[in-house]
């Protein structure tokens, strides 16, 4: 009898022990299509209520499955979802393959090519900074988004101004007039206020920016002639978010943001605040400023509302307002008492208003219409001299996306108008009033499994300035081995204006009007080869990628301002092209928790309208970086290392060149985390290498600018998250 117990009972525990029995699994997620593993699907064992995140190479890791059978879903956007059941114990790693989900109306979305398809199958090359890449950048600079924009290969911040600190984007050594700035796809950042935009673009709100190089006038009409940049704002999730961040720096910069975003089933909400203020900053205690004393507030509101799963409509406001004055300390320290020395101060208002609908017609068709206003108001203050005006502008678009299985379309058209009033006080009236009409046609189209072509065609009408005709062809090879590679071209256009770098660099001072009779609108074509490997060596153990990006862009009728024989500044059509051409690639090795990029930029842009076709001035040939990162879900470390080449001024003189480096440290908490970044440690400055400051007299004539004027800059800061440090995946190409 005893034998029996003891027998029953040993049985129990055996059971018990084989029931409580629990397991570890890894899921691999890939893309049918690519076989590229998928960074941030959704992995969830439903009756478990246990869910993970994928990370860059494709796996989600589970511990403590018991077993049984468990339902598991898979879910990514622009995917199709899987849903199955695994029974335990099985094997430790299983791979699933999701199915691109063509036509769905929540696709992943890169605005800038007007297109629903994944990144992976659209034709024109793209890079998109997103995730981790952003906030990091966000922690460097939380002012604006010159930090982001400098440290992608092959683009240039050229600063305009010694005293304000004025900047321009060169995408690939071409001027910034010829690069389209985008918000959301709104052209708001041109024409008068295109000088100070970037200083006024803080990042917070921004999920991801995305960066087409080369002639990109089909898809928004004049201006993307080296290419264009889309800010793509932050949208609310049924989670809500909050985020707030205080940084300063040892230079007596001191900035807060605030981001918030919440939705419900019918209604959404995303607010933004933006605080900077910047003490005048003379780290050669010469007695003129590296950085002007600066006071910047911005304010973005948005409103969402969803009357159906098909259709969104959002309206939101953008103002801001920003004042920075630079130059002569004392004068800026004493308000003005120094009478003759040398100060700037620009002064500048913006308010601009989106909104923009959109429905779901069927099940292959999408309709959007939108529309923004904004005004912008600026006054430049130097000794004897003063240019202010106001701009208005207007766009208008309407768009209609077919969406099939093989091919997609996009039907639109878009009304632009600008308007700039400089003050009535001028002695040189130079007031512009452009509207610009427009109608496109863009498709992609599956050759087969591995060939997508992709072609636009746009016809622009530029009143005062003529018809444009401007197609465009794009061309994608993909394997299943990690290769592919992309060909195309396009033509582009830009009408002239008065704001240019040139006439930033002398404050608009004595230049005369844009002339219609005499002026042609500038033309240019364009050509993209670039070439894409991705792997894994040495078993797996080590991520390598590679793209190697060659490319031609050639500009006629470029748009020159020369001194006339009344001692005046007059814009005239270059009789010769200006070419830029050259080459940039870009590196990636990953190891568990650690990544390395490298990059190099070959820049040849020369003036062929000018004896000899000398190299573009203020304009380094060569270039280089590395970065190296290490990120655990408690720490980000990343160390930068940047070269640049030596550059040719206005006069002939070549310059120096010089290595600057930078480290960031963050430790996250699950309230948020806390950072150091260490910009420029090395103190790289132009100061150290020829002279900056210029005669502090209030006809002060300033050297040009071909390196940081800042030198080091220690900032410290915190970031708040009261409802959880969750991390954003985007798609890095």
């Amino acid at each position: 009898m005893q034998l029996r117990i003891w027998s029953l009972l040993f049985l129990c525990i055996s059971c018990g022990f084989v029931n409580a029995q629990t397991n570890d699994i890894t899921i691999k997620v890939f893309s049918a299509h690519e076989k590229e593993p998928l960074l941030g699907a959704n992995v969830l064992f439903e009756n478990l209520q246990k869910g993970a995140i994928t990370n860059e190479e494709g796996k989600a890791i589970f511990s403590d499955i018991p077993n049984g059978t468990h339902k598991l879903m898979i879910s990514f956007v622009g995917f199709k979802t899987i849903e199955t059941s695994i029974t335990f114990p099985t094997t430790n790693v299983l791979e699933f393959s999701l199915e691109e989900s063509k036509g769905a109306l929540n696709a992943v979305v890169i605005e800038a090519t007007r297109s629903t398809r994944d990144i992976r199958r659209i034709p024109t090359r793209i890079e998109v900074v997103g995730g981790e890449e952003l906030g990091e950048k966000n922690m460097m600079n939380p002012t604006n988004i010159s930090m982001v924009l400098r440290e992608s290969t092959g683009i240039q911040m050229q600063q305009t101004s010694l005293s304000s600190g004025n900047q321009n984007i060169r995408i690939q050594g071409l001027d910034g007039r010829y690069t389209q700035l985008l918000r959301d796809g709104f052209p708001l950042y041109g024409g008068f206020s295109s000088g100070l935009s970037i200083m006024q673009i803080p990042p917070l709100d921004l999920k991801q920016f995305e960066i087409i190089k080369g002639s990109s006038s089909t898809l928004y009409g004049g201006g993307a002639i080296a290419g264009l940049v889309n800010l793509v704002s932050k949208t609310p999730d049924f989670e809500p978010e909050l985020d707030i961040m205080f940084t300063q720096t040892h230079a007596l910069g001191s900035t807060a943001n605030v981001f918030y975003s919440k939705r419900n089933e019918k209604y959404g909400v995303s607010l933004y605040a933006s605080g900077n203020y910047q003490k005048v900053y003379d780290p050669e205690d010469d007695g003129f400023s590296n950085l002007p004393e600066t006071t910047s507030i911005a304010f973005n509101p948005k409103f969402y509302y969803y009357p159906s799963e098909d259709t969104t409509f959002w309206i939101g406001l953008n103002a801001s307002y920003d004042d920075r004055i630079g130059g002569d300390v004392n004068t800026i320290e004493n308000d003005g008492n120094a009478t003759f020395q040398y100060t700037e101060e620009n002064i500048s208002q913006r308010v601009s208003s989106q909104a923009v609908y959109t429905t779901q017609l069927d099940s292959a068709r999408v309709f959007t219409i939108k529309n923004s206003f904004s005004f912008f108001d600026r006054e430049l203050n130097v000794p004897n001299w003063q240019f202010s005006g106001k701009q208005l502008n207007s766009f208008t678009e309407v768009t209609l996306q077919h969406n099939y299985d093989k091919n997609d379309w996009t039907l639109g058209a878009n009304l632009y108008t600008t308007n700039f009033d400089e003050n009535d006080n001028s002695p040189l009236q130079r007031d512009q009033d452009d509207v610009t009409f427009g109608a496109f046609v863009n498709s992609n189209f599956d050759l087969s499994e591995n060939w997508i072509l992709e072609t636009g065609l746009r016809t622009d009408i530029a009143r005062g300035w003529g018809i444009f005709v401007l197609p465009r062809v794009s061309l994608l090879y993909k394997n299943d081995s990690g290769f592919s590679s992309r060909l195309g071209g396009g033509l582009g256009y830009k009408t002239p204006d008065l704001f240019t770098e040139e006439a930033e660099f002398i404050n608009f001072q004595d230049i005369l009007r844009i002339d219609e009779n005499i002026l042609k609108a500038e033309r240019s074509y364009g050509l993209n080869l670039d070439f894409n490997y991705k792997t894994r060596l040495f078993d797996d153990t080590i991520g390598f990628s590679i793209n190697q990006l060659f490319y031609l862009t050639s500009i006629d009728n470029g748009l020159l301002l020369n001194l006339n024989a009344n001692n005046f500044f007059q814009y005239e059509n270059a009789d010769g092209n200006i070419l830029s051409k050259g080459a940039e690639t870009n590196i990636k090795f990953s190891y568990g928790h650690f990544k390395w990029f490298l990059n190099y930029a070959l820049i040849d842009a020369t003036l062929n309208y000018l004896p000899g076709n000398p190299q573009k001035p203020l304009t380094a040939k060569h270039n280089g970086g590395s970065v190296v990162m290490y990120e655990t879900g408690t720490w980000r470390l990343g160390y930068e290392t940047y070269y640049t080449g030596t550059q040719f001024l206005s006069d002939g003189t070549e310059t120096r060149d010089f290595v600057s480096m930078g480290f960031l440290a963050m430790r996250n908490f699950d309230w948020g985390g806390i950072y150091a970044n260490f910009e420029n440690f090395t103190d790289r400055r132009q100061s150290r290498f020829s002279s900056l400051t210029p005669p502090v007299t209030n006809n002060a004539a300033f050297p040009e600018i071909y390196a940081p004027t800042d030198g080091f800059i220690f900032s410290l800061g915190i970031i708040i998250k009261p409802f959880g440090n969750h991390s954003e995946h985007h798609d890095d190409h």
